[in-house]
């Protein structure tokens, strides 16, 4: 009988970490993740290595910062043969693959994502829930053999109905999977990559209905952050910065908190399923995101290059009966590669060398302290998007402060989260905080910079 224990690892697409009831949310409705929460562990402060998907998802794909493995932008047209991927490493272990949804490690623009030497065997995928791929997109396949046409459906006032939405797509695709016969000695890992709560925000209608805007708390957003905007307007975002009322941010607020919904009640049916399979005790299950949204605090909406808590900072959540602490939210300090770490060591897999994530076992297993594990967390943006003017940043987060730089732009955000929890303040420029600034720079470069440097091939003589 296997003693590995199966993974099931759900990652939403743009998910921000204040949206779970159980950790602090009222206006959302999240009872699966609510239930996942008090028995397993939260990690309140992770934080993911790029607030863009392909730099953020080859990150924890591989357990390395994105210009460490030189895949840091949008739209890349390959990927790296090296290092290899953590799925790639748990199915050389014996592990039976699955991953059904967004991937994203390269561009899928006029093209379906080429296949990597992945370790996936069961592969259903799904870029987005468009129609944008004559052939190899499994949900729009299944649409169709379904009478659904989603460009129609997308623009219809009821938007896609729940039985022929992505996110019911993945949890059949899961579902599947889960049933399928192994051997008693073969554990599986299975990645879920629904698209939601990306934008469009477009939920279901009957999940919209559901959420009143006027209900809901609106933005984190002051007057002072429209000239903060405007001073970075060079710096690249999707949208520009704005009053919240001009795109009507509560109403923002509501369709984005109806994805969730949506993917809460998903996740539930796959809980569900696997505990119908008799599976729930041998496996883990994770919930993380690959970055945030900017859902109207500080004027923007979207994605791009800023690091504000609500673009960088993403749910994780571990659970697994019996083996990790339940009821146990940690507000330790940690990247979402060590999400990636923690997986191999849980499957039973040597890090690689050159692996950068660190194991959260200890804190899962009561073996450490639950409020620390890092000193500072790192997020870096690199022409990420293909937009112009070029950018290039990186933050620098330790447990009180948070440092942004504009590199070459001679700008930067400097905030004291103890104080300022929502980045209203920005003490970049501020007389005296100028002995603070420098002190981060410093360890900014010495300590995270440095940490991305490719020295090249191993040495095996002194000379």
């Amino acid at each position: 009988m296997n003693t590995r224990p199966n993974i099931l690892w759900y990652c939403t697409d743009q998910q921000r970490f204040d949206t779970i009831g159980a950790l602090g949310n009222p206006y959302v409705q999240t009872p699966a993740l609510d239930a996942l929460v008090h028995g397993g562990t939260a990690f309140t402060h992770a934080y993911c290595q790029s607030p863009i998907c392909t730099p953020s998802r080859a990150s924890f794909m591989t357990g390395m910062y994105p210009s460490r493995i030189h895949n840091c932008r949008n739209g890349n047209g390959t990927f790296p043969d090296h290092p290899p991927l953590i799925s790639k490493l748990l199915a050389d272990s014996g592990y039976d693959c699955g991953m059904a949804g967004k991937f994203h490690l390269q561009s899928s623009g006029q093209r379906t994502e080429p296949r990597l030497d992945d370790g996936y065997r069961y592969w259903r995928f799904s870029h987005a829930p468009r129609d944008d791929w004559e052939e190899g997109h499994h949900y729009g396949d299944w649409v169709k053999a379904r009478g659904g046409d989603l460009d129609a459906l997308r623009t219809h006032e009821d938007r896609v109905p729940p039985e022929l939405h992505q996110t019911t797509w993945v949890s059949e695709c899961a579902l599947d999977f889960i049933a399928e016969d192994r051997t008693p000695d073969t554990p599986w890992m299975l990645t879920l990559n629904p698209y939601s709560p990306h934008e469009p925000l477009i939920p279901s209608r009957v999940y919209a209905d559901q959420f009143n805007p006027a209900d809901m708390p609106g933005p984190h957003f002051q007057e002072s952050d429209l000239a903060q905007q405007e001073a970075l307007e060079d710096i690249v975002f999707q949208t520009r910065g704005q009053h919240p009322d001009t795109f009507n941010g509560k109403k923002q607020q509501a369709l984005y908190y109806a994805m969730i919904k949506q993917i809460d009640d998903q996740f539930a049916r796959i809980l569900d399923g696997l505990e119908r399979a008799g599976q729930r005790d041998n496996t883990i299950i994770i919930f993380t995101s690959d970055h945030g949204e900017a859902l109207g605090d500080h004027g923007l909406l979207w994605k791009g290059c800023r690091f504000y808590e609500g673009l960088v900072r993403v749910p994780l959540i571990f659970s697994w009966p019996g083996h990790i602490q339940a009821k146990l939210q940690s507000d330790a300090l940690v990247e979402l590669i060590d999400m990636s770490a923690t997986m191999l060591e849980i499957g039973g897999v040597d890090l690689p060398e050159d692996f950068q994530g660190r194991s959260l076992t200890p804190i899962l297993n009561g073996d450490a302290r639950p409020g620390h594990h890092r000193d500072f967390v790192r997020s870096e943006y690199y022409d990420a998007l293909d937009v112009s003017p070029l950018t290039y940043a990186t933050m620098y987060r330790d447990r009180r402060y948070k440092l942004v730089s504009y590199h070459a732009h001679n700008l930067g955000e400097l905030y004291d989260l103890e104080n300022d929890p929502w980045e209203f303040n920005n003490l970049w420029d501020a007389p005296e905080s100028r002995d603070l600034k420098y002190t981060l720079l410093e360890a900014s470069f010495n300590r995270t910079m440095m940490q991305s440097l490719d020295v090249g091939p191993r040495r095996i003589a002194p000379m």
